[in-house]
């Protein structure tokens, strides 16, 4: 069977044909090394399938010029090793990769992409004696966990056989909970305008994949949502940065830039977070978000309203939603439950109308053919019966005691030229740092302090450095919370202290050569 094989490398061609094996070539390794390792890719690659016969010696050490002893070295080592096996009489055949040779096939250089974005990721499993201050995720602890299952028994009950077969375009239960649910903060839509999807994120995805094709821009806020970077990322689209800023006379998406942002053929669509934003924590207020409609109306491009923390106010007057004050028809809000309730029955809902609505609809049947009709049933059943009211209740006094509970910890303990804005909402606190230190050795040390945090590089595109980092309190009682900014202080006089240390070093060292 014919395969691709190179001739061998050497340092001397004359000297490497007499001896049995020859001598080391270029690559460092035998001659009968190289021809082996040579036949191992090829089974590797499938080029020589389990039982295919290989050139018999004489003939593959001419092909290759070399010895005839060398690749009969070759074929020994093979044989000990399991990767062929010689039959008397009849030559050496592939018995087949071993175990200790898996395959592994090249990845397309989109994935290569997502995968490099995945390592700056914060990973959610910590130690037990590790307080967690970086995961956006609600205390499971406060699960309403046997509310739901009376829902999910009730849906079952009502729905039956009919909740366990395809749902094209959603359950229609659901679908009609969240566009009433939604028209309390003042986004009018009809039911047959929601498409349910697998959360917010994918909601994202079928948005951005409805505006842009593979190599095209979307405008994100930088700082973002780490995780919109990669869905971005995933379908081969480029996240483009626009600066956002927690502080100042107005906090949010630098307006200018984004119209300047906007403006550019690539950038097909505009992704936003204007309240309680990951991970600045921040609302915009009314005059802003005015104005950036306006700016989107201009260019004609679409903006992704990220809706997911309205329900998580827990002070301050609500600022309508930008869908509830465009008249353009150019907002697209993404809506899920996964903060207010719980993530894992992946229930959201991005709106639209039109032709963008036709498009999300095609997108969705493409993608999955629909969603868990059983748990969107449940989840509709939940809100129906009020236990989704009481439960945000609950949640958003408990948030309202975390939060405080890490604003009093945060202004008792961490140094004064630290920044941080109070929130209205939602889970998390960022903290601005001063150029002396670093988010990154921030986020190492108090990691072996036993405190974790989510640096800001990984908001950033492309891991840019970042001079700050976020705190989230959902998880942690406030006696965490407390121990944990503790800990944090100590951390940063530490990292202080050293580098206070480390520059007398440098001075002492440069004065003896002055």
């Amino acid at each position: 069977m014919d395969f691709a094989i190179e001739p061998p490398e050497r340092a001397d061609r004359e000297r490497g044909g007499a001896g049995r094996g020859g001598t080391n070539g270029r690559r460092g390794a035998p001659l009968y090394q190289q021809i082996a390792e040579q036949i191992r890719d090829a089974v590797r690659r499938r080029e020589l399938v389990s039982g295919a016969r290989l050139p018999a010696i004489r003939d593959l050490a001419a092909r290759l010029q070399v010895h005839r002893d060398t690749v009969g070295l070759a074929y020994e080592s093979l044989a000990s090793e399991g990767w062929v096996e010689t039959r008397v009489g009849r030559g050496t055949f592939v018995s087949g990769p071993v175990s200790s040779a898996p395959i592994d096939p090249p990845l397309s250089p989109l994935v290569s992409r997502l995968l490099d974005h995945s390592e700056s990721r914060t990973p959610h499993a910590v130690p037990s004696d590790t307080i967690a201050f970086h995961a956006l995720v609600p205390d499971p602890d406060l699960f309403p966990v046997d509310a739901f299952r009376r829902s999910l028994n009730d849906a079952l009950a009502t729905g039956g056989a009919d909740l366990l077969g395809y749902a094209d375009g959603g359950e229609a239960g659901l679908r009609e909970v969240i566009a009433a649910h939604l028209a309390q903060h003042g986004i009018a839509a009809e039911p047959d305008a929601v498409v349910t999807c697998q959360g917010a994120s994918q909601g994202l995805s079928l948005v951005a994949r409805a505006f842009a094709a593979p190599g095209d821009a979307i405008a994100v806020e930088e700082p973002t949502y780490q995780a919109a970077l990669g869905i971005l990322i995933g379908v081969g689209l480029r996240p483009e940065p626009v600066p956002t800023h927690a502080a100042g006379d107005e906090p949010g998406v630098d307006l200018e830039a984004l119209e300047r942002v906007l403006a550019q053929p690539s950038v097909k669509a505009f992704y936003t977070m204007p309240t309680f934003h990951n991970p600045l924590g921040i609302t915009t207020g009314r005059e802003h978000r005015r104005r950036l409609l306006a700016i989107a109306a201009a260019a004609g491009k679409p903006i992704v309203e990220d809706a997911c923390a309205i329900d998580l106010r827990f002070r301050g007057r609500s600022v309508p939603p930008l869908a509830a004050l465009d008249d353009s028809g150019l907002v697209l809000p993404l809506f899920s439950f996964s903060k207010s309730l719980f993530p894992g029955v992946r229930c959201g809902a991005v709106l639209a109308r039109g032709r963008s609505l036709e498009a999300l609809r095609a997108l969705k049947r493409a993608t999955d053919l629909g969603d868990a009709r059983t748990l969107q049933a449940a989840v509709a059943s939940f809100v129906r019966s009020g236990h989704y009211r009481r439960h945000l209740q609950q949640w958003r006094r408990t948030l309202a005691v975390r939060c405080d509970a890490m604003l009093e910890a945060l202004q008792e303990h961490l140094p004064r030229d630290l920044r941080w804005v109070a929130p209205e909402g939602g889970y998390q606190i960022w903290v601005e740092l001063p150029r002396d230190l670093d988010a990154r050795e921030v986020h190492a040390a108090a990691l072996r302090a036993g405190v974790l945090i989510a640096p800001g590089d990984q908001f950033h595109v492309a891991g840019r450095r970042a001079r700050g980092f976020r705190l989230v309190y959902a998880q942690s009682d406030p006696e965490e919370i407390r121990e944990g900014i503790v800990r944090l202080a100590g951390v940063i006089d530490q990292l202080r202290t050293a580098s206070v240390a480390a520059k007398g070093r440098a001075v002492n060292v440069g004065g003896t050569h002055g």
